[in-house]
């Protein structure tokens, strides 16, 4: 599986450069609690969830690929100004179905007008590509249309909703189950694609089908 091993920082930097005095950097192992407290402090909705892992010293020592360390399935791509932490990305990929998911971006509140935001998605598609996988996506918070803007902006399809998927942190002491939109792409050209045959499908998925893809 040599061909779906992470890219090197340096390649990741020139796939989606960043403005000026902004550099990515592979998390290192002596960096993880200054990231999880960064990660509270910055959205500390992700308090309950399937991002709660983030907030976890062991999610990093035992799932991430770590700067020098041995490479996992998780990686965790630093934003930098300086020596100051201005974001980060994380990315998962699964080797056996060849696919990226763009786990969890966060900048910095004081770092939100250099357009980190769109970078954060900017990498994906490359890695992607870079691995040769056939297919990437992401989640967008229905909170603020900022991350729907950049998935649309950068060409990713919608493909629906998950109502109650996952859980967040909604107010002091309120959780509640939150609904988020999936955006993807496929790296693949469309004759690698096997089409469902209709006679195969119910009608509702048939007319969902054909919205989402037709021809």
């Amino acid at each position: 599986m040599t061909s779906m091993r992470w890219p090197a920082i340096g390649a990741i930097a020139a796939m989606a450069p960043l403005a000026p005095g902004y550099r990515f950097e592979l998390l290192q192992r002596s960096e993880v609690a200054a990231l999880i407290g960064a990660i509270a402090q910055w959205y500390p909705d992700i308090s309950v969830g399937s991002a709660s892992c983030f907030l976890r010293e062991d999610f990093y020592t035992e799932k991430v690929f770590l700067a020098g360390e041995t490479e996992r399935d998780f990686i965790v791509i630093l934003f930098k100004r300086d020596d100051a932490l201005a974001g980060m990305l994380s990315i998962e990929r699964d080797c056996e179905a060849m696919t990226l998911y763009g786990r969890l971006g966060i900048i910095a509140p004081v770092h939100r007008g250099a357009h980190l935001s769109l970078n954060i998605l900017q990498v994906l598609e490359p890695i992607g590509q870079a691995m040769e996988m056939g297919f990437v996506y992401g989640m967008a918070t229905l909170k603020v249309p900022h991350i729907q803007v950049a998935f649309e902006r950068l060409g990713y399809r919608l493909l629906g909703f998950t109502p109650g998927f996952d859980r967040e942190l909604v107010a002091p002491g309120i959780v509640k189950r939150v609904y988020e939109a999936i955006y993807a792409k496929v790296l693949v050209p469309e004759e690698d694609l096997l089409r469902p045959a209709p006679e195969n499908l119910t009608p509702k998925t048939r007319a969902l089908f054909e919205l989402l893809f037709p021809g």
